[in-house]
């Protein structure tokens, strides 16, 4: 047995099934050769090590989240097997599965990570594993932390590295969050032929302390809403289709199932994530959605299995009786970690877009052009030319901008680079082929230009700056990850303009004469 396996607390025997699907690792090049039995059985050993570690791992610390990740484990273990490593999250508190699935693949022996003991010990640590993700973590790819941001870097990462899948896990008590589906929709219309990242709906009925909003849809009323906000494909695979267990309610766990249905399950859904997959990376805009009871498979279900409390400890009751019953065989630990290893054709934190450089495009002497005190000048203006200049250099640069860059004296900026919009007019400087992103959202701007930046290009985000609050969250994120990165990332800048001042009196003034007149009425 290797020595990753130090710290494991609990084995099951070597089941009689090993013999026929897993005396040879399915993963023989960079994924599955084919998707069969032998290789949904290994899956599914796959996403209950994962269950497993996650478990294990919080209940070290009697503190952390297991029960949204433990829903979506056998989708991760599923894009894994696959070959598919660029997985990316909205939902910070997934985070111990995410160190989880990094650890199997060997990614934290860069931070000196190598047994199960050092995982646990090492979690919620200074110096370890922070207890929301980031992309200083071997083989993460974002930080996550507040909901509706993880579509940002899915679609970043996706224009700037083409022929690469990113899957984006999204809850549904994020999904509530309108951030999430109007940003999506905005980039589509934006970038017609970037596709390839890949929304995968975690459905399992709750949100943090209850049920989630979405809770209440029909798988019907579910596809048609994403049908309607634009996407081609819409896949999706309900648990409760395959359940023999006989378990109450819509969302239902599949590690109760009988060992036959869970290989169907899991056939079922290797399946629908290799054609979601495809699809995403063939120009359709695609979701896949994973409908599941949260906290499938580890200590409780529902709502109470998102945190662990106080008593949580490696000796509640609660607590080993779910290790016991997802404990693994040493040989079915050895299996995933060969298979979690090859994978893509190595460890997340080798092979994944954000371990490497992006090259940039060199940028020759800036226009720079000194002012004579006392000559007025108009400083957006006169910084929208070296903007201009920018992009006209380095055809990866972006300019977002919550539709706004005339009236904040930075229309130079429009007039060099155009505005990205799927109508060609020269009046307002707009064409498919244009550099200024404009979303009327600021989260959906200062989102863009940061992940753009993390993920190896220039951006600038332009913002009047008593709205500038709405994006600010995702920007101090994801900049303060950036310091902590392993290797450089190109420039983000924020300019920051002053018209909101007088545009803020100007709400306020007509909202007094709109009052004066119902008054004389």
């Amino acid at each position: 047995m290797s020595n990753f396996c130090e710290g494991i607390l609990y084995y099951s025997p070597l089941e009689e099934e090993f013999n026929t699907y897993g005396k040879n690792a399915a993963v023989t090049g960079k994924a599955i050769a084919t998707i069969d039995a032998t290789s949904a059985y290994q899956t599914m050993l796959g996403a209950d090590a994962l269950r497993y570690l996650t478990l294990q791992m919080t209940a070290t610390k009697a503190s952390g989240h297991p029960g949204g990740f433990a829903s979506i484990a056998d989708t991760i273990a599923a894009l894994v097997m696959l070959g598919h490593k660029n997985i990316i999250t909205e939902v910070g508190h997934h985070a111990p599965g995410f160190y989880s699935n990094v650890f199997l693949d060997r990614s934290l022996e860069a931070m000196g990570i190598t047994t199960v003991f050092e995982l646990c010990q090492r979690f919620r640590e200074t110096h370890g594993l922070l207890g929301h993700l980031s992309g200083q973590i071997p083989g993460l790819l974002n930080p996550a932390g507040p909901l509706g941001q993880g579509q940002h870097f899915a679609m970043a990462g996706a224009k700037l590295h083409p022929g690469v899948l990113f899957p984006v896990t999204i809850g549904d008590g994020g999904l509530g969050e309108p951030y999430v589906m109007s940003s999506m929709q905005h980039f589509h219309t934006a970038y017609p032929q970037v596709t390839n990242f890949l929304p995968i709906l975690v459905w399992n009925g709750f949100s943090q302390e209850h049920h989630s909003m979405v809770s209440t849809k029909s798988n019907h009323e579910m596809i048609t809403y994403w049908q309607g906000n634009g996407f081609k494909e819409v896949i999706l695979i309900d648990a409760k289709d395959f359940d023999d267990a006989q378990q109450p309610g819509d969302y239902v766990d599949s590690t109760l199932f009988s060992l036959k249905k869970r290989l169907t399950f899991t056939q079922a859904l290797l399946e629908a994530t290799d054609r979601a997959a495809k699809s995403a990376l063939q120009g359709n805009l695609t979701v896949l959605i994973v409908k599941q009871l949260k906290g499938a498979g580890v200590h409780d279900r529902g709502a109470k299995s998102h945190n662990l409390y106080g008593h949580h400890t490696l000796d509640n009751p609660q607590i080993i009786a779910a290790l016991q019953q997802g404990a693994l065989s040493p040989e079915a630990w050895q299996l995933v970690r060969t298979n979690w290893t090859r994978s893509a054709g190595g460890p997340a934190s080798e092979v994944v877009v954000t371990e490497q450089e992006l090259p940039l495009s060199p940028l020759p002497q800036l226009p720079l052009q000194e002012f004579a005190p006392g000559d007025k000048q108009v400083a957006t203006t006169a910084m929208g030319t070296i903007v201009g200049y920018v992009g006209q250099q380095d055809k990866n640069f972006v300019v977002t901008n919550a539709d706004g860059n005339a009236a904040s004296g930075i229309n130079n900026i429009n007039q060099a680079l155009k505005i990205i919009h799927p109508t060609s007019d020269d009046t307002y400087f707009q064409q498919p082929q244009g550099q200024v992103y404009e979303p009327l959202s600021e989260d959906a701007c200062a989102g863009l230009a940061v992940a753009q930046a993390l993920f190896g290009a220039r951006s600038l985000w332009c913002s009047y700056e008593s709205f500038a609050i709405n994006g600010l969250p995702i920007w101090q994120t994801v900049t303060q990850a950036m310091a902590e990165l392993r290797r450089p990332t190109p420039a983000t800048i924020c300019l920051f303009t002053a018209g909101a001042l007088e545009q803020g009196r100007n709400g306020w003034t007509h909202h007094a004469r709109k009052s004066k007149t119902t008054l004389r009425q």
